[in-house]
């Protein structure tokens, strides 16, 4: 039986009030695009720089990519003269043009490509001409456990063979923060990402508190839901591309295309308990007209949606390359889940044509139906290499929501051009919002900047040891420093000398010896020392068995004085726990060694221990909030009282969280003030 669709329509308002609220403080600002503008390259990449190298932006100004090839090869001669604009038919002047020609090396001459290291990396490199802005967005809500495997193989060969060292990439998931979103050129942490993919479509199995709170919810508010979510992310990570520079981007998404409607045999009533819960025959639905009407409803309905996500591609110039994992399919349903012929023969169509139309509305390309999905990938490669930027403001100034036809054409004959169809104009209300100045809004606090930033910290593949410095309250007034490090295993294949003594000097700001010491066992993992508050120096050296420096570090770090009457926290220590025999064993041991690397899977635990101090005998108290990267508030943390090698202690889960970065901020209060320390980890899938 068909149910009413306003009833289904207002199911799935419930259940987006529910989760929008916890997915906005996962968010928070997160979700904002950045309005900073970019800084300009210092050189330009083709030889037409002079021809106004910078695109103005209006209300009213139109960007249009246009892709020129001759029996597939790109044309390349072409002047401003040679092109004719029309948008709804009316010729436009156009005001700036450029050819971008970009094949992802630097020049003979010039230095290595940048790394990403930050932001401000991010946006020097991305306004560059000559740099390739690449985005990967895996839809795990709409690909099949066994699509996700097979697809990762091409995914790779592509990032193998296609990319170069210029390109910036960045990988993303529906309910990755766009904030979130980082860019890199090593090629091998996108492969990790590649391979860490994994399909969840039909499968509702809550991962996180989010999707906890709508997994009860029937499978057709779910799917709608995921839908929502996922539209969301495509239009924000496109409106963040279109802040990082004018020229094109390129956003490859993986998915087997957006589910409108659900078969009847897949509409179980409590989503989590999966989707064979439903007894009904496979003919069931098959040829009913009000199947048939519901299923139109739907998809309208969701193409309306599209149509505001092929929108802000549009307006952020933002090209959309779907690709179906499936390659040449031939059904949407597997035999045990019963679903008739042509309910499944339809749905597959349905499915496809979102990719399609997302692809076609954002001159992109689809990739489906066919088993080379290498050879699909190469074609956003070469659409990124050669094509023509142009611009004209629109003689029509629309701004009444409507679709406005672009169509531009090339006086030369026997050649092929591609560019955008139109694009939608934005209301009154629109313009008028883009034209009020917003508030003044601050960037994140520099502490949490600086918390971050240690999750960001390049690991070489010369060095041999990965190292944390903590500090603690010690004796006679001075703090007890503690240097922990951990051994980072070398590159596969290649050989080097193995370690075999760690060296520590720390010295004061006026060059007195403050500790040196020595152990012959590099698996030591720790050596502690009390200093004086104030400047110190420390300099730690990996030896090699017969002499020699293999790898050393130098910091520059300013101890606390932890006697003193304010409330104080020690560094807070970090423990990993993979198991509830684990997190026992760290709680007992208050001598346990903490782990220097911050990043953590959501099958692990984490605990966090550390000292509160204050005035006398005042036992200040702790409390603790997890932050998202933006500093929004996303949840209370509880903080127990520790056993041992502490004060207090936190025992974080990560099973609910979504993949990203995360910051622990705690607060210790007490009558002489308080204090807080700031603990950023990273949660990988």
């Amino acid at each position: 039986m068909v149910r009413p669709r306003f009833l289904v329509a207002f199911t799935v308002t419930v259940a987006l009030a529910q989760v929008g609220a916890r997915i906005g403080a996962q968010a928070g600002p997160a979700q904002q695009p950045t309005t900073s503008t970019p800084p300009q390259p210092a050189q330009q990449a083709t030889p037409d720089a002079g021809q106004q190298p910078t695109f103005r932006a209006g209300i009213n100004f139109v960007r249009v990519d246009v892709i020129v090839t001759e029996k597939g090869e790109p044309v390349t001669d072409l002047t401003q003269a040679d092109f004719e604009v029309r948008e709804d038919g009316t010729p436009q002047a156009i005001e700036q043009f450029r050819l971008i020609k970009v094949d992802g090396n630097p020049r003979p001459g010039d230095p290595p490509p940048r790394q990403i290291r930050n932001r401000d990396d991010e946006e020097a490199e991305a306004a560059r001409d000559d740099v390739r802005v690449i985005v990967i967005f895996l839809d795990d809500y709409h690909v099949r456990v066994g699509a996700a495997m097979s697809v990762k193989r091409p995914l790779i060969e592509f990032i193998q063979t296609q990319l170069r060292p210029t390109d910036m990439v960045a990988v993303m998931y529906p309910l990755t923060p766009v904030s979130g979103v980082e860019f890199t050129r090593n090629h091998a942490s996108i492969i990790s990402a590649v391979n860490n993919f994994e399909g969840r479509k039909f499968r509702y199995d809550p991962r996180n508190g989010f999707e906890q709170t709508y997994a009860q919810q029937p499978a057709e508010v779910v799917e709608q839901i995921r839908n929502q979510v996922v539209m969301g992310a495509l239009r924000g990570i496109a409106t963040r591309l279109g802040a990082v520079r004018d020229g094109r981007k390129s956003l490859i998404y993986v998915s087997e295309g957006l589910t409108a409607m659900l078969p009847p045999q897949l509409r179980t009533q409590n989503a989590e308990l999966g989707i064979g819960g439903v007894r009904t025959g496979p003919m069931t639905g098959e040829n009913n007209p009000r199947e048939e009407t519901a299923r139109a409803f739907a998809q309208s309905d969701l193409y309306l949606w599209m149509r505001e996500v092929t929108t802000a591609a549009n307006r952020n110039n933002t090209s959309i390359y779907s690709l179906d994992p499936r390659g040449l399919a031939t059904n949407e349903f597997g035999i045990d889940e019963n679903v008739g012929p042509g309910q499944d023969r339809v749905s597959l169509q349905d499915t496809q044509n979102t990719l399609r139309v997302l692809s076609d509305d954002t001159d992109g390309k689809a990739v489906i139906n066919r088993n080379d999905l290498v050879g699909g990938l190469a074609q956003v490669m070469r659409d990124s290499s050669f094509y023509y930027l142009i611009g004209y403001s629109s003689s029509g100034a629309p701004a009444d929501g409507k679709f406005h036809e672009i169509k531009v054409n090339v006086k030369r004959r026997g050649i092929d051009v591609r560019a955008r169809r139109g694009f939608w104009a934005a209301t009154a209300d629109d313009v008028l919002r883009a034209r009020t100045p917003p508030p003044a809004v601050g960037g994140p606090p520099k502490a949490l900047d600086a918390a971050l930033a240690s999750l960001a910290t390049p690991v070489q593949s010369a060095q041999y040891l990965r190292t944390w410095l903590g500090t603690e309250r010690g004796e006679n007034g001075k703090t007890r420093v503690s240097l922990v490090w951990e051994p980072i295993t070398g590159p596969a294949n290649t050989r080097r000398e193995q370690a075999s003594r760690v060296s520590i000097l720390a010295a004061s700001a006026s060059g007195d010896l403050i500790y040196r010491g020595r152990t012959t066992d590099p698996a030591a993992l720790r050596l502690s020392f009390d200093a004086p508050p104030g400047p110190l120096e420390l300099r730690l050296s990996v030896e090699a068995a017969g002499g020699g420096v293999l790898d050393n570090e130098v910091r520059k770090v300013t101890i606390p004085d932890l006697t003193s009457p304010q409330a104080a926290i020690s560094t807070p220590r970090v423990f990993r726990a993979r198991t509830a025999r684990d997190v026992q064993a760290l709680t007992q041991d208050g001598s346990a060694v903490p782990v220097t690397d911050r990043q953590f899977s959501r099958t692990e635990r984490v605990l966090i221990r550390f000292y509160a101090y204050g005035a006398g005998t005042d036992m200040p108290s702790a409390t603790a909030v997890l932050l998202n990267r933006t500093g929004a508030r996303m949840a209370d943390v509880p903080v127990a009282a520790a056993t041992a090698g502490g004060t207090h202690q936190i025992d974080l889960g990560l099973a609910s969280m979504p993949p990203g970065e995360y910051v622990v901020e705690i607060t210790v209060v007490g009558a002489s003030g308080e204090a807080k320390e700031l603990v950023a980890i990273r949660v990988t899938s």
